[in-house]
């Protein structure tokens, strides 16, 4: 009697479970966004005979039940301890914590990749700089897997091989190598991007690699919320939060900066304290992701104009470079596609002209139009 109500008790309980969760999955209201992910969730598609016989249903709806199942995240993070605690996985999908760091791996170098990129910065040169007198350089920022992931058992691309290859690649330009600047500490623990107060030195080789002066002093101001980088939540796991320190000085104060994302030029602050209170806080910088933006320097003694080809990892360094030049142009080729920003940018009166790239998106270049 004992075991039949054993038997009993589970299938209920089975039932309960399995039917339940079946029920809230098909009649919660469906989630859009994942905060935590950062990204859109696939919707579960509307019910047709045709797309049923077609098969289409069915794949639409395997592809969004993991994105729409009922306390996702909760099991996200379950999955991620288990991964990390109990089976000792090296990463989750491809997320991994070494040395208190957060980071996703980035390997296998990608040749297609690299001559992409190429192409794309030979393609702006001939274009635009060819016939103009600016001096033309190259620099490659290598992600924080370059100092952790080697060392802890992880495939880790050669960053200095990955850096020639990218240099023979663009060879019109002068290189100027940060490398041996950056340790893992000058990284975020739960993002990819480098801490601005940790990089002025990097800032400082930049401009003197350029022929350019530069003034070091900047004063430290502390973002007064805590910064989840992207990995954090990624992960699942809950490791400690990170800070946001910007640095200042009256040049800096100074600055006027114009923003183009729009086509109609805006003015924006050069740190957009709004973006400090977004789901991504690293977009304080330059207000993030933005085509085409400009930094004007009113204190400037002579005209010295930079134009930075960048990606975001440019949009917290710039800022530190404003009081060596009178103006910096800043241009991301992943929102405005090549043949279009000579209507937009001025070269004819650039002084020095800088390509500066993380090796994640060189890696993964196809993002560049």
């Amino acid at each position: 009697m004992k075991d039949k109500l054993k038997y009993v008790i589970t299938i209920v309980l089975t039932s309960a479970l399995v039917f339940g969760f079946g029920a809230w999955f098909l009649l919660k209201e469906p989630t859009k966004y994942s905060e935590s992910e950062r990204r859109t969730l696939s919707l579960l598609p509307e019910f047709s005979l045709s797309d049923v016989l077609s098969g289409d249903f069915m794949r639409e709806f395997e592809e969004a039940s993991p994105d729409q199942f009922p306390l996702r995240d909760i099991f996200r993070s379950i999955k991620a301890y288990a991964s990390e605690y109990i089976f000792n996985k090296k990463d989750n999908n491809k997320i991994f914590l070494a040395d208190s760091h957060l980071s996703k791996l980035e390997y296998p170098e990608n040749p297609d990749m690299i001559q992409y990129a190429g192409e794309k910065f030979n393609y702006i040169y001939n274009e635009y700089l060819e016939n103009t007198d600016a001096d033309i350089y190259l620099s490659v920022v290598p992600d924080k897997n370059c100092f952790i992931a080697e060392e802890n058992g992880y495939l880790a691309l050669d960053y200095d091989k990955f850096a020639v290859r990218v240099s023979e690649q663009f060879s019109v330009a002068e290189y100027i190598d940060v490398k041996p600047l950056l340790d893992k500490d000058d990284y975020y623990t739960t993002d990819t991007h480098w801490r601005q107060e940790k990089i002025a030195d990097v800032a400082e080789t930049l401009c003197s690699g350029m022929g350019v002066g530069f003034d070091g002093n900047f004063r430290e101001n502390k973002l007064d919320i805590p910064f989840y980088g992207v990995y954090y939540n990624q992960s699942g796991l809950n490791v400690p939060y990170d800070e946001i320190i910007y640095l200042t000085n009256d040049v800096i104060d100074g600055c006027k900066i114009t923003n183009y994302d729009s086509g109609a030029p805006a003015d924006y602050p050069m740190y957009d304290m709004k973006k400090a209170q977004s789901a991504d806080a690293y977009e304080m910088f330059l207000s993030g992701t933005v085509a085409i933006s400009v930094i004007e320097n009113p204190a400037a003694k002579e005209k010295n104009e930079l134009i930075l080809f960048r990606d975001s990892f440019g949009s917290s360094i710039a800022p530190l470079m404003a009081g060596s030049f009178s103006k910096i142009t800043l241009v991301d080729i992943r929102y405005i596609a090549s043949s279009y920003i000579g209507n937009v940018v001025d070269f004819k009166n650039a002084d020095k002209v800088l390509f500066l790239y993380s090796t994640v998106l060189l890696n993964n270049s196809l993002a560049m139009k």
